[in-house]
């Protein structure tokens, strides 16, 4: 199965649908990579502060999948924002995923309380141009942080990894993204399980009629709305069920269904306000 590849601003490209590893236990981590690797998932996103880059690397190590046949994407955690301490994150990301380079990295939030993002931006434009990281982008940046940013770099962000779901599908922050050139990436794509996303009507008749499930039909809606997703998995008939989502292509009624259970339901942390 061929997952699509979505063009970057950077001229490069990634997987449209890879595989997340967010509260993963660093324990079981080379097991579940492994299991995702063999499903046949080829994008890994991972982050400093999960804990389980080794278990990553260890997984990658072991599956003889060629290098330049995966799609490896970390971040750079809040407490190593700055330029010495984003150079040293870096390394240390590299050391324990066993990788010369990864695809992608992204500063994991804003915290504007700590103002350094800018700062950390000019520092990742250097781990590109050493190749340590093919693109970089950002995660949970909002327009006004984008701005600032953009206004004092000379990259512009290959990707935005953002909290979206059908309940939160941060539909101007998209629009935002797509004028500037930056590709929208989903976290917590299916809700984290923190609302009845499935037994929604807009989600359950269309699962029903496509012989899906609805897991499926999220991943196929973030699909077609031609977003980057990465849902997890400790289950490998999960994992395999979540990859299978090629088969089928959902009618317009039914994409404006989904996009009707928007409410503004946000599930995790406002970046805005984060500072952890």
């Amino acid at each position: 199965m061929t997952v699509p590849e979505f063009a970057l601003n950077d001229g490069t490209t990634i997987p449209q649908l890879g595989f997340g590893v967010f509260k993963v236990d660093p324990d079981e981590t080379e097991r579940i990579v492994s299991d995702a690797l063999e499903v046949g998932y080829r994008h890994i996103d991972t982050a400093a502060v999960y804990g389980n880059e080794v278990g990553v690397g260890r997984a990658i190590a072991a599956s003889g999948i060629p290098r330049d046949e995966l799609y490896i994407t970390t971040k750079l955690w809040n407490s190593d924002q700055g330029t010495q301490s984003a150079f040293d994150a870096m390394d240390l990301s590299l050391e324990k995923l066993g990788l010369e380079h990864v695809n992608l990295y992204l500063i994991h939030w804003p915290r504007p309380d700590l103002d350094k993002y800018t700062e950390t931006w000019h520092a990742l434009e250097q781990i590109q141009a050493q190749g340590k990281a093919t693109s970089i982008g950002v995660s949970n940046f909002h327009a006004p942080h984008l701005d600032k940013l953009l206004a004092d770099s000379t990259v512009v962000p290959a990707v935005d990894q953002i909290e979206l779901h059908p309940a939160f599908a941060q539909a101007p922050l998209r629009e935002y993204l797509a004028s500037k050139g930056i590709a929208t990436e989903a976290w917590g794509p299916l809700g984290q399980g923190k609302y009845d996303l499935f037994g929604k009507p807009a989600v359950a008749d269309a699962a029903a009629a496509h012989g899906a499930t609805p897991a499926q039909v999220v991943i196929r809606w973030h699909l077609q709305k031609g977003i980057i997703v990465f849902p997890k998995s400790n289950s490998r008939e999960r994992m395999a069920e979540n990859f299978d989502v090629f088969g089928f292509e959902l009618t317009d009624a039914e994409i404006a269904a989904i996009d009707g259970l928007e409410e503004g339901l946000r599930v995790g942390s406002n970046p805005d306000e984060a500072t952890f």
